[in-house]
């Protein structure tokens, strides 16, 4: 399993892994700031720092899969 894994990241930062690396990076990007801007919004709000960080990574969490769908690999 550690193998399987380990040969896929080799892969991915040889940029072998991906059919097409520009969509993957647009939609972790638009995920990512997506998470930003909730972290940042809700901590603006004022309150405690561990609600924040918790409703912002669990919406991005959810929100990834989505994002991610269309993934294809070589």
């Amino acid at each position: 399993m550690f193998e399987v894994g380990w040969f896929s990241a080799k892969l991915f930062f040889r940029g072998e892994l991906l059919r097409d690396p520009a969509y993957f990076w647009r939609q972790t990007t638009i995920g990512f700031i997506l998470g930003l801007l909730l972290l940042v919004g809700l901590s603006k709000a004022g309150l405690n720092l561990w609600l924040p960080v918790l409703l912002s990574s669990l919406l991005t969490g959810m929100a990834m899969p989505f994002l991610l769908k269309d993934i294809k690999m070589k």
